[in-house]
């Protein structure tokens, strides 16, 4: 394929619960200074939406390898899939799109999800197939989630969406130009795969975005595959973070949620990761099925370095804690 320039378009090709968009400018604020200064390996472990990945791609033209990686096969499979083989799959949406956006009714849309829901859980089918399906659930299923039941079965009920946008080619195009110009690497599997991927001999990057610890029994959940990632796999990571700052080369920022900002003896991240520097950033979160309870919160930023912004400190006022914890 002959790649235009398409800077700027590439974003997110799929929506993602905890994706990093709207965080992009003050995520930008808290990244290592070397960064500007000097060649370096980026390697994501927890890819997700891949919003920072894009982001990083476009900003940093001196980037000289990067690794990506995730536990879900699917949304990996689908990396590759752009990477090498944009046309087919922007063939076989339009198509999708096309037939799904045919149906008047809104019933007849529900049947239309639910058997491709059936096909994406039951049928093998080949990687461009599988992608084009989880785009289109992705794109039609309730808030964009992406969830699996026990049995690994994609399980998020039809949304009711009047016009959505399935085939987004203009971005499915950037983004597979950009995976290409860097030759970006996709792996699957746990997040400690990535360490065989260090670059010994000069600086690497690594930015982690795991499935967030919930604020509360039912604030959200805290895996998107049938593995869960719950406590001690927090300390887990915790543990490989604290392994990589033993390497003079490596420089790791890691988000999560802020557990302490909705119960102050909380402070479960405070603990594992003592020692770092923790910063604060705003986030607004949209996911709660009740919509009274979006809105912002903070999230934790924690780094194995530090520059000098200005850290947003816990509410102090019971005005500031209604608005800590409306989204809650």
């Amino acid at each position: 394929m002959q790649y235009l320039k398409r800077e700027g378009q590439a974003k997110p090709f799929i929506k993602w619960v905890g994706g990093k968009t709207q965080l992009l400018q003050q995520l930008e604020r808290q990244l290592p200074p070397e960064l500007y200064e000097e060649e370096f390996t980026y390697i994501e472990p927890f890819v997700g939406g891949g919003a920072m990945l894009f982001f990083m791609l476009q900003k940093f033209h001196a980037i000289k390898q990067v690794v990506i990686n995730d536990i879900n096969s699917n949304l990996t499979n689908a990396y590759t899939i752009i990477k090498q083989d944009p046309e087919r799959l922007v063939y076989r949406l339009k198509h999708i799109e096309q037939h799904y956006l045919s149906i008047v009714t809104e019933n007849g849309r529900k049947e239309f999800y639910l058997d491709m829901r059936r096909r994406f859980n039951e049928e093998k089918l080949n990687n461009l197939d599988k992608t084009a399906l989880l785009i289109f659930l992705n794109r039609t299923c309730f808030n964009g989630l992406y969830r699996e039941n026990v049995k690994g079965y994609f399980n998020v009920p039809f949304g009711r969406y009047a016009n959505p946008t399935i085939c987004n080619e203009k971005v499915i195009y950037a983004d597979s130009e950009l995976l290409n110009r860097h030759d970006v690497q996709i792996i699957n599997g746990d997040f400690k795969e990535t360490e065989k991927y260090l670059d010994t001999s000069g600086l690497c990057f690594f930015y982690f975005d795991p499935p967030y610890r919930p604020l509360s029994a039912t604030s959200s959940f805290n895996t998107y595959v049938k593995e869960e990632f719950n406590d001690n796999s927090q300390r887990e990571l915790a543990a490989f973070c604290r392994m990589l700052s033993n390497k003079s080369n490596v420089k790791w920022m890691l988000s999560n949620s802020d557990c302490s900002a909705k119960n102050s003896a909380d402070t479960f991240f405070e603990d594992i990761y003592s020692g770092f520097d923790i910063q604060r950033v705003y986030a607004s979160r949209m996911v709660n099925a009740n919509a009274s309870k979006r809105g912002k919160l903070t999230e934790l930023l924690i780094r194995n370095f530090i520059t000098n912004p200005k850290p947003i400190r816990k509410p102090s006022t019971t005005k500031e804690n209604e608005l800590f914890h409306q989204a809650i």
